[in-house]
């Protein structure tokens, strides 16, 4: 994933245009003004917009003035860059400069195809006669050995790195500050599983000494425990040494999946709210009411208690609700003519979607009897057996490439008041895809552009694309080296900690 380059708030429309064409210029290559057609650029730039309309999630977020994007304004310019654009790469510079503007990762321009036929997709590889290692692979279990700490805090004195610290998914170890707290760190570079090749590797083995044939299926399942397990085994491990806080490193965390949501009931005995998720109203993102539609009465056709019945028909219910609306959906250009408040009645094209945990944002843990059907409306209960495996203070450090469901942790976390969080905002990228979509293949220029199609909503209402702005900032100052950031880091947390001690004591 990309670096997201942070908004600029205060540009005038002559200078954003100067820019534009600057940028532009750059990569032009001599004007052909033969076959350059403005009016088939100009109607590629009115289609994307279109497509923004309909489509895009996070519109109404940037059309409003919290969301820190003038686009009117932006509007403006890119509509006098193409008036005086040379030539085809200066078009495609000026749309590729508009999409970058929006300062959203998810909202992003793809390479280019080839055009033609696509060749024939290979069959899938067979898993007969495979090793685990082989298997493994074939599935995409990749390892990415980048695991260590976005902070050095392993080359300071006194670090102590876990044995087994270098492990497939995570990285560990404890250290004793002079004067201060005991740290236990924890690194979770990726939340996704196909990171970690071991834990598949060891479930592979594991389940073919049941029986010779694989179950994909159960095979990721095994993945996925295993890597909770592993996380929760630390934490626990963290308790027992005597561990005063945990740091928990999501610095250079470009996401993965629903896993950042789970997490975060590993960190407290409490219960905890997932964030309110919405999808934009369009046919597409429709998709994922209709997948949740069939996880609830799939839900109910296993007989669950009355309670759960009752709860699982009023959620049915809501969403029916909102696929109801998707045929009806109000109009977006206001975007490009005026600015909003994020809180007012104008069309925002968004639908109530449940939470980024499922129907339910929290559900307690429920026995046996009605543990499946239970977990189709809150999907963090996959992992309830690990919820609480630490209840003490935990700090964040995030960057600004602290991305997608690393700040679905990170808010999660916050809002949750389960942490505080030190060093930087994190990306702004915030929910990405609920359900795959097709992407914007402009008519003339054949641009292809990804488009987000849903929205977390933090605490506060604000879209989650806004960022999540540290409790304690703390860059790297200038010529710094790094291991005094670190050190920095350690000591600016261990301060927080005990005034924030005082100040409880105190009431």
């Amino acid at each position: 994933m990309s670096e997201i380059r942070k908004p600029s708030r205060c540009r005038t429309h002559a200078g954003l245009l100067a820019l534009s064409i600057a940028s532009a210029s750059a990569v032009a290559t001599p004007p052909d003004q033969a076959t350059f057609d403005r009016a088939a650029w100009q109607g590629d730039y009115a289609a994307l917009k279109r497509e923004l309309e309909q489509r895009y999630a996070n519109l109404a977020w940037f059309a409003s003035s919290e969301g820190g994007v003038d686009l009117p304004a932006l509007d403006r310019y890119t509509t006098a860059a193409l008036a005086i654009a040379g030539n085809d790469d200066e078009a495609a510079s000026v749309l590729a400069n508009f999409a970058r503007s929006f300062h959203d990762d998810h909202f992003s321009a793809l390479p280019k195809v080839a055009p033609g036929s696509a060749g024939p997709t290979p069959p899938k590889v067979s898993l007969a006669g495979l090793d685990a290692a082989a298997g493994c692979a074939a599935l995409g279990y990749n390892p990415d050995t980048r695991v260590s700490f976005s902070a050095p805090f392993e080359s300071l004195p006194g670090f102590r790195l876990d044995a087994d610290g270098i492990s497939s998914a995570f990285r560990a170890g404890e250290m004793q500050l002079a004067g201060g707290p005991r740290f236990g760190f924890v690194r979770i570079r990726y939340f996704r599983q196909n990171q970690s090749p071991a834990l598949c590797v060891t479930a592979w083995n594991a389940l073919h000494a049941h029986d010779d044939a694989i179950d994909v299926d159960a095979l990721k399942r095994a993945v996925d425990e295993a890597w909770y397990a592993e996380l929760a085994a630390r934490l626990k491990r963290f308790h027992d040494d005597g561990v005063t806080v945990v740091l928990v490193d999501v610095g250079q965390n470009n996401g993965g999946n629903d896993s950042g949501d789970f997490t975060a009931r590993l960190f407290t005995t409490r219960p905890v709210h997932s964030s309110r998720l919405l999808v934009s109203q369009s046919v597409d993102a429709a998709g994922y009411l209709d997948e949740e539609l069939g996880e609830m009465n799939a839900a109910l056709a296993m007989k669950p208690s009355r309670a759960i019945t009752r709860v699982l028909r009023e959620n049915l219910a809501a969403f029916e609700r909102a696929k109801e609306t998707v045929a009806t959906p109000c109009a977006m250009d206001w975007a490009w003519k005026t600015r909003r408040t994020w809180n007012g009645d104008e069309c925002k094209r968004l639908v109530a979607a449940g939470t980024a945990g499922g129907p339910l944002g929290y559900l307690a843990p429920v026995g046996d009897a009605d543990s499946e059907s239970a977990r189709r409306l809150h999907w963090p209960l996959a992992v309830q057996r690990h919820w609480g495996a630490w209840n003490g203070p935990v700090y964040l450090l995030t960057d600004a490439k602290t991305y997608s469901a690393a700040e679905m942790f990170t808010a999660v976390m916050r809002d949750n008041s389960i942490a505080r969080t030190v060093g930087d905002t994190t990306g702004r990228a915030g929910c990405g895809f609920m359900i795959d979509t097709n992407p914007v293949v402009l008519p003339h220029s054949q641009l292809r552009f990804r488009i987000p199609n849903c929205v977390r909503l933090r605490a506060d209402g604000s879209d989650e694309v806004a960022g999540i702005a540290p409790d304690l900032p703390l860059l790297p100052a200038e010529n710094e080296d790094r291991r005094a950031w670190a050190a920095r880091i350690l000591v600016a947390v261990g301060a927080d900690l005990h005034a924030r001690a005082d100040d409880r004591e105190s009431r």
